[in-house]
């Protein structure tokens, strides 16, 4: 199968929120090398909120993405939550309409959210900052649309590329944020919104994946 419902991706959401709830410690102990240590905390919260809100609904992938990102972006505090806000309502607004969502309407969702994402912010890949996980994603979808991959090989591409972009920080001098006065001394160190857009990538792929099995098995 080389797409799965919209209708159906609410597991995909929750394993989206599951994830980032069981990273929280791992997460605020990689922002409080070189940051300011809560971006697990701030991160947790939004996530465990947007649960907590739709686990008793009936609600699709899209629209959920939209909802995500309104609550990151307005109920969650540090720098982050208006970025992942941006990402996730962007990236929701252009899938409305979407029935059915393959590798190019996956690729065309994350893609608006990175744009959208450069609209707010100076950064770019090799920066140091969530970009470095993101934009090799979205180029990886991208490049699996032009090769006509089915979504499931999409998906492993991507997981690849966002693992490799979140190691990349490792090697990079902060150029943004609170960790960018550090100079030098942020290197060794991976950025904590690389990583956790990796995680949020993985799980959304992970979960996606599983939906598109449990469809062919007959379980929904």
């Amino acid at each position: 199968m080389d797409i799965f419902e919209n209708a159906q991706g609410k597991s995909v959401l929750l394993k989206m929120a599951k994830a980032i709830q069981e990273k929280k410690a791992y997460l605020g102990e990689v922002d409080g090398l070189i940051g300011d240590g809560d971006h697990g905390m701030n991160m947790n919260k939004g996530f465990r909120v947007f649960e907590e809100r739709i686990k008793d609904r009936d609600i699709g992938f899209v629209q959920g993405l939209g909802e995500l990102g309104e609550i990151l972006f307005n109920e969650i505090g540090g720098s982050m939550g208006p970025i992942y806000g941006t990402l996730f309502m962007d990236a929701s607004e252009a899938g409305e309409g979407k029935e059915e969502i393959g590798t190019e309407e996956l690729a065309q969702m994350l893609e608006a959210g990175l744009c959208g994402l450069y609209e707010i912010v100076e950064a770019r890949v090799g920066d140091k900052t969530m970009v470095d996980t993101l934009a090799p994603a979205v180029a990886s979808l991208k490049s699996s649309v032009k090769e006509g991959v089915p979504l499931g090989e999409a998906l492993i591409r991507m997981k690849i590329k966002a693992e490799e972009g979140r190691d990349s920080t490792i090697g990079l001098i902060a150029r943004y944020g609170r960790s960018s006065r550090l100079g030098e001394r942020s290197r060794e160190v991976p950025d904590a919104g690389a990583v956790s857009c990796c995680i949020i990538l993985c799980a959304l792929a992970d979960g996606i994946d599983e939906l598109m099995k449990d469809a062919e098995g007959g379980r929904i």
